[in-house]
């Protein structure tokens, strides 16, 4: 029967592989892009300052080549010491972050569309109020006007014809009915122009990824999967977002966005994992303040 492992064997075998080459963590960390921070950790076994996942792998592999262990053999040992949920699935921690966002975003378009009944219900009762209200003044004065026009009496006799003089001249046509009298004030013929249509409001959320350093970018974009390698600096990646888009970032400050044209906040400070989630509704939370 082989001996139970023991838990410090595979951050020690590590160790012990980089020490054999004469390589420092700050080479691998130059080397591989990955912060000190989590070099550190996955020798000391803390896989607790590892993002989880496919990112756990990923760096136990760039570690493994630069010490020239077997990368696959090295994976393999490292989930069979640490077979637990962070390493094969990813933290759980963050995804019930994620969905608390995606509730207080719920929440928070409901709240509005409630605000918007209500504010809209009392305008459109206003509105029918005053139209009826002037649709029955316009009758009211309609009706005296019909019932006191008669029509006039037929003359008793005909008029007796007038015969014109020798020295008489037909008169010339005044232009008093077609022109207006001096100092009348004319109006201004009414405006024909439309008045100017409103701003379409955007259905979709554009951004934009600008890489400053090299960096290893995971994003699922309206549940599929745009991006899951490791950038290099000066790449650039224009995402369109329908729904939502959930990004992780292996370093935080090596990573600018824009949204929809707008610088947004940095994602956080460099050398930190994070994820995040961006949709239209909450995108705004996420632009720099002026």
């Amino acid at each position: 029967m082989a001996p139970d492992r023991n838990p410090g064997d595979f951050g020690r075998k590590l160790r012990e592989a980089r020490e054999r080459r004469g390589i420092s963590l700050r080479q691998i960390a130059a080397a591989t892009k990955i912060s000190m921070g989590v070099l550190e950790a996955l020798e000391r076994n803390d896989i607790s300052r590892l993002p989880g996942g496919i990112f756990s792998r990923a760096f136990v592999r760039s570690y493994a080549t630069e010490v020239g262990l077997d990368p696959e053999a090295t994976i393999q040992e490292f989930i069979a010491q640490f077979p637990d949920d962070t390493v094969t699935a990813g933290h759980t921690p963050s995804e019930r972050v994620e969905d608390h966002e995606a509730v207080e975003s719920d929440r928070r378009m409901a709240s509005t569309f409630l605000r918007l009944v209500a504010i809209s219900v009392p305008i459109a009762a206003v509105v029918l109020y005053f139209g009826s209200a002037g649709r029955r003044m316009v009758q009211n004065a309609e009706t005296p006007a019909a019932a006191n026009t008669t029509e006039p009496p037929p003359p008793s006799s005909p008029p007796p014809p007038v015969e014109p003089t020798p020295s008489s001249a037909p008169a010339e046509p005044t232009r008093a009915a077609v022109a207006p009298p001096s100092g009348a004030v004319v109006p201004p013929p009414a405006s024909t122009s439309a008045p100017p249509s409103a701003e379409p409001v955007r259905d979709r959320l554009t951004v934009r990824l600008v890489v400053k350093s090299p960096c290893w970018v995971s994003a699922t974009v309206d549940g599929q999967k745009r991006i899951d390698r490791l950038l290099q600096a000066g790449e650039r990646q224009t995402i369109d977002i329908t729904r939502e888009m959930v990004l992780t970032a292996g370093d935080a400050g090596a990573i600018a966005l824009t949204l929809n044209g707008a610088d947004a906040k940095p994602l956080g400070k460099a050398g930190e994992i994070v994820t995040r989630r961006f949709n239209l509704t909450n995108y705004k939370d996420y632009l720099q303040t002026r």
